[in-house]
């Protein structure tokens, strides 16, 4: 679904990301997890289009697409849910969902806002209500309802458990199988590390804008250094119960 080859970014003259390789198959969840500052979000912006890259290639479903513009990738089947939800304060839950799914035809439409609602029955019931006034949790389904609503093959998600309560982050990462069971392939980008390694199929570590391990996600959970780093466990603490305390 995704590959990615030696991706360089920066911000002016700051280079963030080094040579960044990584792939994603179809139909898996995978994450790339890391410290706050180590390049995570600039990687899903570069993905995604809004973010320039000085070097490498990034090919979704075989063919290259780091020329494109940001729209023309949300046509190609990926799109991206924010750090930071970022919705559209002023216009209603249902306007955010239809502004989501501009790339579809009217009918199509219909169907997918359907099928937000249907995963989010909160947002059905909250459809005429602005976004700006809803919970930070509701905000949170909305900007991943909206981002479904483009009929995506790829879905990047970008700290989705950000400012949540623990019950909330616990809802959100409960709907990523459901999620892969709809068809989707899923890149998640998290400081949430434990909760992200139990959801995704394959995971990377990424440290100073490079990606430093890989592997199966039960691997790395169970990996020393990266529980000791990454998940503030040391090497001989029980899994048992961690996700109650990430």
């Amino acid at each position: 679904m995704l590959e990615v080859e030696g991706l360089a970014s920066a911000y002016g003259r700051i280079q963030v990301l080094h040579g960044v390789d990584f792939h994603v198959k179809r139909g898996e969840i995978v994450t790339i997890v890391g410290s706050n500052g180590a390049g995570k979000t600039t990687l899903l912006r570069a993905l995604s289009g809004v973010q320039p890259v000085l070097a490498g290639r990034i090919r979704l479903k075989g063919q290259v697409i780091e020329s494109m513009a940001a729209h023309q990738r949300v046509r190609r089947g990926m799109a991206q849910v924010p750090e930071g939800r970022h919705v559209f304060a002023p216009l209603s839950v249902h306007d955010n969902l239809v502004l989501g799914g501009w790339t579809r035809p009217a009918a199509r439409r219909q169907e997918r806002l359907d099928f937000a609602y249907g995963l989010f029955p909160a947002l059905a019931q909250r459809r005429h209500q602005m976004a700006g006034s809803l919970s930070g949790g509701q905000q949170q389904m909305l900007a991943i309802g909206r981002a479904l609503m483009s009929e995506p093959e790829l879905l990047l998600l970008d700290e989705p458990s950000m400012g949540l309560a623990p019950v909330l982050v616990d809802q959100i990462f409960a709907l990523l199988p459901t999620l892969k069971a709809a068809g989707l392939t899923i890149l998640l980008v998290e400081q949430n590390a434990y909760a992200a390694l139990a959801a995704a199929d394959r995971g990377y570590v990424m440290e100073t804008g490079r990606i430093v391990a890989g592997g199966p996600a039960e691997e790395l959970l169970h990996d020393p250094s990266v529980r000791e780093a990454y998940l503030g466990l040391a090497e001989e603490a029980p899994l048992l119960g961690e996700r109650a305390v990430a």
